[in-house]
């Protein structure tokens, strides 16, 4: 074939020029521009570059012409659709995800339904008060399903508070203001919040198995006492544990924290309705708990690596702390607090303790005695039956027993021990009634309490 060497081929306007034939490569020399902003260009219907790069201006590229991986940083920043995305004045076709495709592990949301395993999370249900003083030990005093759990940790006031972050969508928080203060803790010294689980619940957390959940734990809180805190697990049946360390950055102001635990592929949780886990929320610990290296990874329970660098929050009477919005939740990202309805969040905490009015009418003058029977709890519950003081308002009724606060009515025994009801005997006799005639073929007015707390 011949070569004919040109500076330069000027067509006439309109003129059509055709550069080689079908099959022909059209090789463009390294440091050569092809230059078609002038013209218009008709490209075949594959372009193939073998080396090199070229730039297409005005020009359609349809997406059965691409192969391999198109960077991020060649599509620009343009406008998207569902179907294209655009580079300047370039359209690049996209493709659409395959049926099944998208897992519940690729989105940041978790659309599982009771996902958080922390009951009662938001604090918004207190059957017992909505605030308890002079704490120096452990009990259940306000939230539902939190355990206050202290020793020689000073002395506490727990409330119900309506201090809470601000546009989060909670009401109530748990609140704790320290009353007498201890700024030198014994080794032995404590103080944690704590929620306990049933092993059966968490039987899908596949603990004790090559498959075992990774855990996120978050929550909203405050204090003024900035520094070092620590979240801590606890499995009990295997006496394992893990603790990891959260910041409060700045006083008086509600941070969320996330923390994530890794699964434990040791020791497998009792599929029963007995205490298994544990959530702590370490806030004073003396040298027993600190004197370690604290226990990032799951390991066989060590005292002394559980709350190392925890900050005293018993050091002074001006100290507080709250928290709200715990969620702990399979998986290594934090989803949005899971708000339950209210009677769905009270049943759930019923299942552990029940704090309600009875009313028994026109008993006569030889006693009552019978049974009640109530919803399923998780174990048969012990069970405290009380008067309140009488009043001008609730006069109409009769009390039994004398009006000291709180007098247990009768001991009785709980009858029914499966997992479907359960309930307990009274037996009051005409020696406890009030001494008058129209008392005694009135009414008793009593409160019942049940518990089978973990």
């Amino acid at each position: 074939m011949s070569k004919i060497e040109v500076d330069a081929i000027v067509p006439q306007s309109g003129t059509t020029l055709t550069v080689g034939e079908s099959g022909d490569t059209i090789t463009i020399p390294s440091g050569a521009t092809f230059d078609a902003s002038n013209a218009t260009t008709t490209l075949p219907s594959t372009v193939v570059t073998t080396t090199g790069s070229q730039t297409l201006t005005n020009k359609t590229i349809d997406v059965s012409q691409l192969s391999g991986t198109v960077a991020t940083s060649n599509l620009g920043t343009g406008t998207a659709d569902a179907t294209t995305f655009l580079r300047g004045d370039q359209t690049y076709a996209s493709a659409t995800p395959a049926a099944d495709s998208i897992t519940t592990t690729q989105l940041a949301y978790n659309p599982n339904s009771f996902r958080n395993i922390i009951i009662n999370g938001d604090m918004s249900i207190a059957q017992r008060a909505t605030s308890a003083s002079g704490l120096t030990g452990g009990a259940y005093n306000t939230a539902d399903r939190f355990y206050l759990n202290m020793g020689t940790a000073g002395t506490w006031t727990n409330t119900i508070s309506t201090d809470v972050p601000t546009g989060q969508g909670f009401a109530k928080s748990f609140k704790l203001d320290c009353t007498t203060a201890n700024a030198s803790l014994s080794a032995g010294s404590y103080m944690t919040v704590q929620q306990r689980f049933e092993g059966q619940n968490l039987q899908y957390l596949k603990k004790g198995t090559a498959n075992a959940e990774s855990l996120t734990l978050s929550f909203w809180v405050k204090s003024n006492k900035t520094g070092t805190y620590i979240a801590y697990l606890r499995d009990g049946d295997n006496n394992r544990d893990i603790s990891k360390s959260y910041t409060i950055d700045s006083a008086n102001t509600w941070e969320k924290k996330t923390l994530t635990f890794a699964g434990d592929t040791t020791g497998t949780l009792d599929n029963d309705n007995n205490l298994s886990f544990y959530v702590y929320f370490w806030l004073a610990a003396g040298t027993d708990y600190t004197s370690g290296t604290l226990a990032t990874s799951w390991q066989s329970s060590t005292a002394a690596n559980n709350a190392v660098g925890q900050v005293n929050l018993a050091d002074s009477t001006s100290n507080e702390w709250l928290i709200t919005g715990v969620q702990l939740e399979t998986g290594t990202t934090a989803s949005d607090f899971e708000f339950l309805p209210v009677d769905v969040n009270f049943h759930r905490c019923a299942r552990y303790y029940r704090y309600q009015d009875i009313i028994f009418d026109s008993v006569g003058t030889q006693g009552v005695t019978g049974q009640l029977i109530y919803p399923p709890m998780r174990a048969a519950p012990s069970m405290n039956w009380w008067h309140p003081t009488r009043t001008a308002a609730n006069e109409k009724y009769v009390y039994l027993l004398s009006n000291a606060a709180r007098t247990q009515l009768s001991t009785g025994n709980v009858f029914f021990t499966n997992a479907t009801r359960w309930g307990n005997w009274y037996n009051t006799g005409y020696a406890n009634w009030a001494s008058t005639t129209a008392d005694q073929n009135n009414a008793i007015y009593t409160l019942l309490e049940a518990d089978a707390e973990l």
